[in-house]
């Protein structure tokens, strides 16, 4: 059994929170794009690919990146991901056109893939079983605690200056320290592990498509509530920012209570229960009729969010072969990712018809309808 130091499983949990500062950081400045950037054509589009952008480029390439980090070694994948995610996570500071930040936001998103994939396998590496389940809730916590400073940080400078926002990537460079003196990149020990055999990474079909369905309807609160904050409600960067951070905080309380559930539930039914919740978060935010009604329904969201997120890695993990980590770990990642890129392509359209809170009501009770069809033809399977 490896015995997983304490600074390393530091710079491991220092890694899980830069990868949600992708697009947590800068979410409250993309309402003001509109005023800014004005002369753009479509620029409410535009500002919402400014998150969704880096989901693109690591849905496209999160396959292909697997087998160069097995070539070059993990831990050498990670410190030049991190100089580049702080190169290009801070391009907004100087770059001018909207198209420029655009593309500076793609190729920030292939830093971020090697972050993930890495992660993710060290994680299937470092911890076995229940210790894997009590890490991940621990990493989820843990990444929530960090986005509440991401958020909170980013929406007091985006009430500064648009660009500011931008310079919280520069972290990336302090973590890389951490990643030098303290990762340590074990080689996998097949006598030790107990995973299934015959389980190899194209068995996995199913986790990969629910891991997009979990994106694409969880990626609709940080496309679309800042709009509904900041333009509908009046509300500043700065209590848009405390609103999205209260959602983090029941994220961590999420995901430190997955490991409970799973001594109860199969992941297959914990998933049923974050997307429940998820769906009543939604019916909830689309009756708001108050700005300060959206510290509950953030609540909720990130109750669910924590769940979901924390069973759906768990889950890859418990069937994917050790030989096969490193690219089921890139399939995992190219699927949440893919999620995130269409969901504002998907949710625009129906936004332009209903309208931001008409569409959050319709998209809860579809969801909830989705559940339902799945519980059904589940129950009668089993007859």
């Amino acid at each position: 059994m490896k015995i997983v130091k304490t600074p390393t499983k530091v710079t491991l949990l220092l890694l899980s929170m830069l990868t949600v500062m992708s697009n947590v950081a800068i979410v409250t400045i993309l309402p003001h794009f509109s005023n800014i950037f004005k002369d753009v054509e479509n620029i409410e589009l535009l500002s919402r690919l400014m998150i969704t952008l880096p989901s693109l480029a690591i849905a496209i390439l999160a396959p292909f990146m697997g087998g160069i980090i097995y070539k070059i070694g993990k831990k050498k994948a990670v410190i030049i991901a991190l100089i580049f995610f702080s190169l290009f996570g801070t391009a907004g500071l100087y770059l001018n056109s909207i198209y420029s930040i655009l593309a500076s936001r793609f190729l920030f998103g292939i830093t971020i893939a090697i972050l993930m994939i890495v992660n993710t396998t060290l994680i299937g590496d470092y911890f076995k079983n229940k210790n894997r389940h009590k890490f991940m809730g621990l990493q989820s916590a843990f990444i929530s605690v960090g986005g509440i400073v991401f958020i909170v940080g980013g929406g007091l400078l985006s009430d500064i200056n648009w660009r500011y926002p931008f310079a919280i990537y520069g972290l990336g460079l302090v973590v890389m320290l951490f990643v030098i003196k303290y990762l340590v990149e074990y080689k996998t020990d097949t006598t030790q592990e107990n995973e299934q055999e015959h389980l190899l990474h194209h068995n996995l079909w199913y986790i990969y498509l629910l891991a997009f369905f979990l994106t694409l309807v969880f990626y609709i609160l940080p496309t679309q509530m800042p709009f509904l904050m900041i333009n509908k409600f009046n509300a500043s960067g700065t209590l848009t920012g405390n609103i999205i951070a209260t959602a983090f905080i029941f994220n961590a309380i999420g995901a430190m209570s997955f490991a409970k559930l799973k001594r109860r539930y199969k992941h297959s039914t914990i998933y049923m229960i974050g997307m429940s919740i998820i769906a009543f978060g939604f019916i909830a935010i689309g009756n708001v009729t108050n700005v300060y009604y959206f510290f509950f329904t953030s609540s909720i969201m990130g109750l669910g969010g924590g769940i979901l997120i924390a069973n759906m890695t768990t889950w890859m993990l418990s069937v994917a072969h050790h030989s096969k980590r490193i690219k089921s770990s890139s399939y995992l990642t190219s699927a949440l990712f893919a999620g995130q890129f269409f969901s504002p392509l998907i949710s625009h359209p129906i936004v332009e018809y209903f309208g931001v809170q008409g569409f959050f009501v319709v998209s809860g009770f579809g969801l909830l309808v989705i559940i339902g069809v799945f519980i059904l033809i589940y129950r009668i399977k089993k007859r």
